[in-house]
């Protein structure tokens, strides 16, 4: 993660502007002295720049739960607060160079709200989900133009390398996004979908929780392939091609195909190294045959007049609130002269959103951007609204 270690932490009147950045404000951490977060927005990026004070070592870096699709702008950001504030860095693995000419043309880089206002049309789409490399994604983009491709990807240099290629290949029906591709999911409209590709996922053997394959996450699947579609998951663990077996096969009604160790079009640095190991490959595809209902999710979410007083809004640090539905979890609070923030886990408990909750006064939203418009999210939001109106 780009950071930079510096001297001594100095503050800046907000907000501010320099180098195309804007610093919007600072609060601190409500119960640590020593952690600060510095609204940042930069182009169309809002996000959190992370100030952590140590007697060894002081950081500057981003904020990883609202770090930016680009990271060329935390970089920016970085290198701006540190001149506009005049600090002394003592070391720094933030490049200074401009922005790789291929990421300046690309636009393909896409946001979650991107997808959540309007979901893009086409006659046919496929969702690679953990593209890697992107050999595998690369490939089928560039031999069938006609489809909509989109990859899903939460590791970085991954991403860059991705866009990098779509923008040297000159591809324009291949879109990426950093997210939970679980959460990604629920916002996919029904039956448009004709492949969903999960090629080698991680395994989690220790925390199954965080699997991509799950009892929802098919249920998802059904929901957005079209009649004939299909679910292609690809692994060389054979916990998690045993594990994924049984939560297919729970299904009243499924039809499946396995295969082991086939060969594909193209494979991907990994796989063609497990294969020179010897190692099996697994294939479970899961074609869906039946169309379903319309995506239908109603709901907002609008924030009703705060009337929690700012210190009880504080208390609220280490929380966690249940309901039928989902929870809220009330990680930790910051505070400012006149703004108070909670940092939020919130939704379903399979895959829950992380976000902030902004209070000013009576005026309350959340920070960088709203949550996905899901059934859990709107629950959570809906009990939040209460506890905060009183």
């Amino acid at each position: 993660m780009p950071h930079l270690h510096i001297d001594k932490f100095e503050t800046i009147d907000f907000p501010q502007m320099v180098d195309g950045v804007n610093f919007d404000f600072i609060v601190k951490n409500a119960n640590h002295d020593k952690e600060f977060l510095i609204s940042t927005t930069v182009e169309n990026d809002k996000f959190f720049l992370l100030v952590k004070l140590d007697e060894n070592k002081n950081l500057l870096k981003s904020d990883k739960l609202t770090r930016p699709s680009s990271i060329h702008n935390v970089h920016k950001a970085l290198l701006a607060y540190s001149k506009l504030a005049k600090l002394d860095v003592l070391s720094s693995n933030v490049p200074e160079q401009e922005k790789n000419i291929h990421l300046q043309e690309v636009n393909a880089l896409k946001d979650i709200s991107y997808f959540a206002s309007k979901f893009p049309h086409a006659k046919d789409v496929r969702i690679e989900v953990g593209f890697g490399s992107g050999r595998h994604l690369l490939h089928q983009a560039v031999n069938n133009p006609e489809i909509l491709f989109i990859g899903i990807e939460i590791h970085r240099p991954s991403i860059e390398q991705v866009l990098k290629q779509i923008a040297i290949q000159n591809l324009d029906n291949l879109l990426i996004l950093d997210y939970d591709a679980r959460l990604f999911m629920e916002l996919v409209p029904s039956n448009i979908v004709g492949k969903i590709y999960v090629h080698f996922p991680v395994p989690w053997d220790k925390k199954p929780h965080r699997r991509v394959i799950s009892t929802s996450f098919i249920q998802e699947a059904n929901r957005v392939l079209s009649v004939g579609g299909k679910l292609e998951l690809r692994t060389d663990s054979e916990n998690y091609y045993a594990y994924s077996y049984e939560t297919f096969i729970a299904f009243n009604k499924t039809t499946l195909h396995i295969n082991k160790n086939k060969d594909i079009a193209i494979s991907s640095k990994y796989e063609d190294r497990w294969k020179k190991m010897e190692k099996n490959i697994y294939d479970v595809t899961m074609i869906n045959e039946e169309e379903s209902k319309a995506l239908s999710i109603e709901g907002n979410f609008d924030f009703l007049s705060v009337e929690l007083p700012h210190a009880k809004i504080l208390e609220l640090h280490a929380k966690t609130e249940k309901f039928d539905g989902g929870f809220i979890h009330f990680e930790r609070v910051y505070e400012s002269s006149d703004v108070v923030m909670v940092r939020l886990s919130m939704g379903s408990f399979d895959r829950p959103e992380h976000l902030y909750l902004l209070v000013k006064g009576k005026t309350a939203s959340y920070y960088p951007s709203l949550p996905l418009k899901s059934k859990s999210n709107l629950i959570a939001h809906k009990y939040l609204n209460g506890l905060l109106n009183g």
